[in-house]
């Protein structure tokens, strides 16, 4: 019997066909077949807990490659801080760091919120051809955003 989420599922496998978005049709596509096999009582409670953290040690592995084969070092760096860019960028990198640790908390502690992440990021990704890092940064800009609020309020 096919109940919802796998039907969820199936929607978002072919959405992703039809934005032509391999990220997501794979990502879809494990859930599914570790849905259909049984093992997703034993698999999803760990991807649910540590998945993100595991999504973000692998995305800093890619992003220090460079730093590993030699074709950036300590000059390179020395080098960039000459550059106003290189100064904006420093502080964008810092700045969102700290932005996304304020939405880990929400996220582990916000149920209804995080739907509303994932499908915004699900959107994003799909039709506009947006990175899956959304969730985290978009949970602590709305963070932000609902701390300001209620300091209007």
């Amino acid at each position: 019997m096919i109940n919802s989420s796998i039907l969820f599922l199936l929607l978002l496998l072919i959405i992703g066909y039809i934005a032509n978005n391999q990220s997501l049709m794979i990502a879809v596509s494990f859930l599914l077949i570790v849905k259909l096999i049984g093992l997703d009582t034993k698999i999803f409670p760990s991807l649910q807990k540590n998945g993100i953290n595991w999504g973000v040690t692998v995305i800093t592995i890619a992003v220090l490659v460079p730093i590993a084969t030699g074709e950036i070092g300590f000059k390179q760096l020395l080098d960039s801080l000459r550059s106003p860019y290189a100064w904006i960028a420093l502080v964008s990198g810092i700045s969102v760091a700290i932005i996304a640790k304020q939405g880990l908390s929400l996220l582990a502690n916000d149920p209804h919120i995080t739907t509303a992440l994932v499908f915004g990021t699900i959107l994003a990704v799909s039709f506009f051809k947006g990175v899956a890092v959304g969730p985290l940064i978009g949970a602590g800009i709305a963070y932000l955003l609902m701390k300001m609020v209620k300091l209007i309020s």
